[in-house]
């Protein structure tokens, strides 16, 4: 049987925590309903659908590259990287990885790249919402330790209520500092912060 993985990564727009990728073959024995664009799902649509890829799908993994690899590579490297780690981490090999976007990682099988393919390829859409619920619950965590971000609400996007945030409340070690919007409240720190901006 030709084995195809699909992979999808989430959160490339926010500002803080790590981003996600997903890797994901799935079973055509064991087809599952409702699969599609991870953004164009409800949440709990995604709820629903994960735990359904995890258990029919012949192979799943996720993989992540971390805020300091955001910052040492760019969004665009670190988004190869962490969706290159994630296809190696699958326990099977694929023969061919049909990734979202118009990129590919570097890999050790043959890689196509289809714009939009999460809407499009089934396995890649299984992968984004793989992606995306982890990574929304990785913000939920934080939202725990860190009320006062907001971030089960907005998951880090740059949204008015947490920009404001951030100037009130500082720059934690979770965000990303080459991040436009972090690095000029880093720069031009509120007259009301002392100069410690953990």
């Amino acid at each position: 049987m030709h084995l195809v993985c699909g992979v999808d990564e989430a959160g490339r727009g926010p500002l803080c925590g790590a981003v996600v990728a997903a890797a994901v073959i799935l079973d055509p024995a064991r087809p599952i309903d409702g699969l599609a664009d991870s953004k164009k799902l409800t949440e709990r649509a995604r709820d629903r659908l994960a735990p359904l890829i995890r258990e029919r799908a012949l192979a799943w993994a996720v993989a992540e590259a971390s805020v300091e690899e955001i910052d040492r590579l760019n969004i665009l490297h670190a988004s190869m990287l962490a969706m290159k780690r994630a296809v190696e981490a699958l326990p099977l090999m694929a023969h061919e990885a049909l990734i979202d976007g118009n990129r590919c990682p570097q890999l050790a099988i043959p890689a196509r790249a289809i714009v939009q393919g999460d809407s499009l390829e089934p396995a890649i859409s299984a992968a984004s919402i793989l992606a995306k619920t982890v990574r929304d619950a990785q913000m939920c965590a934080l939202d725990r330790e860190f009320p006062q971000y907001g971030l089960a609400a907005h998951k880090g996007y740059p949204t008015a209520a947490h920009l404001a945030a951030i100037r009130r409340f500082g720059v934690q070690t979770f965000y990303r500092r080459s991040f436009g919007p972090v690095r000029k409240i880093l720069d031009n720190p509120p007259l009301w912060v002392d100069g410690d901006d953990t």
